[in-house]
């Protein structure tokens, strides 16, 4: 017998999953915040902003349990969406939307750094011959921001793969079902005679984390020679 059970596998796989996901939804909405936040003058900024790294603070526990109380059967979104016949509280759906919320100020922040410090100049050339502000956005904005985006999304992609306290709350822990790795360590480590277990997973979520963050340098390091 292997090192790993189904379970673990499972587990493993449904991590890697959640956490693609999770990047690639919050990926439109990330780049839309950030430019929002980054060139878009309003009122009460400062709150939105303080509103956006709200999760970078909280207890992933506390989220969890604002999202259950939003998602529940007798939450605001949660009852319209059971009303449909759609269940959210408790799937892999949970999973990733749990991600997304913990994960989404990493990718913001990121992708707003790398919008911020983009030459003004160049902006306003584009603007100055006529440009929109969405062919601003194609054609000089994002290509200038690509560095940024890449990093924003290797930072959740990895957070997400780590993801327990927001988890566990709002998608339970379900073998085969919501259990990702984190939450398979957690179970083993609770277990007597789990330790083995716990290590094996804990030694490959290190590993995927160090896969994560080596592209991510040797992405970044690239994008920096070609500029």
């Amino acid at each position: 017998m292997g090192p790993f059970t189904p379970a673990d596998i499972d587990a493993i796989r449904l991590s890697a999953k959640v956490a693609v996901a999770a990047t690639v939804v919050s990926l439109p909405f990330g780049i839309a915040v950030a430019y929002v936040m980054s060139y878009l003058p309003f009122r009460g900024k400062t709150l939105v902003e303080a509103f956006l790294n709200l999760p970078l603070t909280l207890p992933p526990v506390v989220i969890g349990y604002l999202l259950l109380l939003l998602l529940g059967k007798k939450g605001w979104l949660g009852g319209m969406l059971n009303e449909v016949g759609i269940r959210i509280i408790f799937t892999w759906y949970a999973a990733v939307i749990a991600s997304a919320v913990v994960g989404f100020p990493l990718l913001v922040r990121s992708i707003r750094i790398a919008m911020e410090s983009i030459d003004e100049r160049l902006i306003q050339a584009s603007r100055s011959l006529g440009a929109h502000w969405y062919d601003t956005l194609l054609t000089v904005i994002l290509p200038l921001s690509l560095r940024g985006i890449v990093a924003g999304s290797s930072l959740m992609f990895g957070r997400s793969l780590g993801e327990f306290g927001a988890t566990i709350i709002i998608a339970g822990n379900i073998p085969g079902v919501t259990q990702t790795m984190p939450l398979a360590i957690y179970e083993y480590a609770s277990s007597p005679g789990g330790e083995q277990a716990a290590l094996t997973l804990c030694l490959v979520s290190a590993g995927l984390s160090l896969a994560v963050l080596f592209v991510h340098e040797y992405v970044g390091r690239r994008m920096m020679r070609r500029d």
